[in-house]
């Protein structure tokens, strides 16, 4: 009778206020009916009523008054109108579909960036996905060649712990800017959005695969694909891994950073996007805001309110009460005249 009253509102809450004033005078009726001197009959002795009558009766009798107090109050409330709400909201989107291409090549393990350029790349790029909860995402990493690191899809969870699995090592080694973009249109070009963005982030210059970038521009153009382009690197020399152990292990040396911004450049005016230069985190995480007030996403909200009256529950107990209150009087309690 009373389930999913959680969040309950009263239409007339004023009316509550009654129920402190119904009980206060009930309170002082009783308190003047017990003072109240009724005559006495003295006896010598009570042996000739034993039996007559319960304790379980005349404590039931004083309490009938209770059960009259407690329908006014379960009246009362009904008239309060009590009732239970939830709001629900439609939200319909005009979603933008982006996939995040990053260069994964030795280089980007230079120590420019705290801790180093690739794991910087990592850090914005999830907390660019946590900004887009509306949006599809996707994921391309390149070196020498290019991989699907995931699929573009709404489910973000995955996208961040596909960034997180990002690593040096997991391909050849180089820069295949131009493999990188056309992995990533591929994966946006059969897919039916209003707009299609790729976010692509390299620290070199291109020298490896089998597409040249311009080459991949022009797809991407074709395809209606917005590439937004980012260098990452200082501006001057940058502690950069220049050789490997027989163990394995990278030694480090400084080295001028070298980054094709014309190239860069050129693909992001060819497909309307814009090109930034990120020459430290603070930078970095200053550009991927940019990027996020360029691409915003239509959303349209439309709020509905449901309220669901739930009087009924409290105006049969109060005729619950009445009804225990006439029982008990008229059949269990009754007073000879």
């Amino acid at each position: 009778m009373f389930s999913n009253l959680s969040h309950i509102t009263f239409a007339n809450k004023w009316v509550l206020y009654l129920i402190p004033a119904v009980w206060a005078i009930a309170g002082l009726w009783w308190y003047f009916l017990s003072k109240h001197n009724y005559p006495t009959l003295r006896l010598s002795t009570t042996a000739a009523f034993a039996g007559n009558g319960t304790p379980f009766k005349a404590t039931l009798k004083k309490l009938l008054p209770v059960f009259r107090v407690l329908a006014l109050s379960a009246l009362l409330v009904a008239i309060a109108r009590p009732q239970t709400s939830y709001d629900e909201e439609k939200v319909t989107t005009e979603g933008i579909d982006i996939v995040l291409a990053i260069d994964v090549s030795t280089s980007m393990l230079a120590k420019d960036f705290s801790p180093n350029r690739l794991e910087a790349a990592k850090k914005e790029a999830m907390n660019f996905a946590d900004g887009r909860p509306h949006d599809r995402l996707g994921l391309v990493i390149f070196s020498g060649e290019s991989f699907t690191q995931c699929p573009v899809t709404i489910d973000h969870a995955i996208i961040k712990n596909q960034l997180k699995q990002i690593k040096n090592g997991l391909m050849e080694d180089g820069t295949a800017i131009g493999m990188g973009l056309a992995t990533a249109v591929q994966r946006l070009k059969e897919l039916n959005s209003k707009s299609k963005v790729v976010i692509l982030m390299t620290d070199g210059v291109n020298n490896k695969g089998l597409i040249d970038p311009v080459t991949a521009a022009d797809i991407a153009m074709q395809f209606g694909v917005r590439v937004y382009t980012i260098g990452i690197g200082s501006n001057d020399k940058a502690m950069t891994p220049v050789a490997m152990t027989p163990s394995g292990e990278l030694i480090f040396d400084y080295t001028d950073v070298q980054i094709d911004e014309a190239l860069l450049k050129d693909i992001a005016k060819k497909t309307g996007g814009q090109y930034f230069r990120a020459n430290d985190n603070k930078r970095l995480k200053q550009i991927y805001a940019q990027i996020d007030k360029l691409e915003k996403t239509k959303i349209e909200v439309s709020a509905f309110e449901h309220k669901t009256e739930k009087f009924f529950a409290f105006a049969l107990l109060a005729i619950v009460f009445v009804s225990l209150e006439i029982l008990f009087r008229y059949l269990i309690v009754k007073s000879i005249p």
